[in-house]
């Protein structure tokens, strides 16, 4: 399987596509498929049909998949998508850090 550069929870910005430059969180990773989701980006209108009775349906705005490509974890501190090296600790633990200032991400 696959390793990818983004995790749950992490703060991404899109590098390239119709919505660069846009800001979210990761909802979901998909190591298999090389996609992720992000928090109100790249929304699509999904129509839903109802399934119990007294369900409504229409038209519903979701946020689609993505590929990992395009987006790179979010630094703070240079207000932009980096890259993530790893640092590893004196204990032995890693832990990722921005590729230009160093800081942990």
């Amino acid at each position: 399987m696959k390793k990818l550069h983004i995790k749950n929870g992490d703060t991404v910005m899109v590098v390239s596509g119709d919505e660069k430059g846009k800001k979210g969180k990761v909802i979901a990773v998909s190591p298999k498929e090389d996609k992720v989701i992000v928090e109100g980006i790249n929304m699509v209108s999904k129509h839903v049909k109802p399934r119990k009775q007294g369900e409504t349906g229409g038209i519903v705005k979701a946020e689609a998949a993505m590929y990992a490509c395009k987006v790179n974890v979010y630094c703070p501190d240079c207000k932009k998508g980096v890259r993530t090296k790893t640092k590893v600790q004196e204990d032995g633990s890693k832990e990722r850090v921005c590729a230009k200032c160093g800081k942990a991400l």
